[in-house]
């Protein structure tokens, strides 16, 4: 099961301000037994919405809106891609995890669809062209 596992952004993450360097060797720790145990795929932190932009859909219209973006406790400061048995696995790595932020802070995990979650929607058509495009893109 492929999960991905959201740091939460907060005050500080928004403010740019950047994790000690006891952080970084405590995340690098616990990434490090995540590699070795072969769950972590992927991962990284992402710099504060002010340097984002989202773009809003509407029909054929396209509008791009600048960051930084309200309700920082929505937003996310940085995420992993893990490869777990199932979500109690996911979530007993979570609990083992430093904590990301200075202060409180979340984590939330969300499993990725598979192929069989899509039903009779997936022909085998759409299937061979979704695993020809996930071969390319090297996953």
């Amino acid at each position: 099961m492929r999960v991905m596992v959201i740091v939460k952004a907060t005050k500080d993450s928004e403010q740019g301000i950047l994790p000690s360097n006891e952080m970084l060797q405590a995340m690098g720790k616990f990434n490090e037994q995540l590699v070795n145990a072969g769950i972590m795929e992927n991962g990284d932190g992402l710099k504060p919405s002010s340097q984002g932009k989202r773009v809003a859909f509407d029909g054929a219209k396209r509008t791009v809106i600048d960051g930084p973006f309200a309700a920082t406790s929505e937003l996310i400061a940085g995420f992993w891609i893990w490869n777990v048995k199932d979500m109690a696995e996911a979530i007993e790595w979570v609990k083992r995890c430093p904590n990301p932020m200075p202060g409180p802070s979340e984590i939330e995990i969300r499993p990725f669809y598979e192929m069989a979650d899509f039903g009779e929607v997936m022909t085998p058509d759409v299937a061979e062209l979704h695993d020809r495009l996930r071969e390319k893109a090297g996953r």
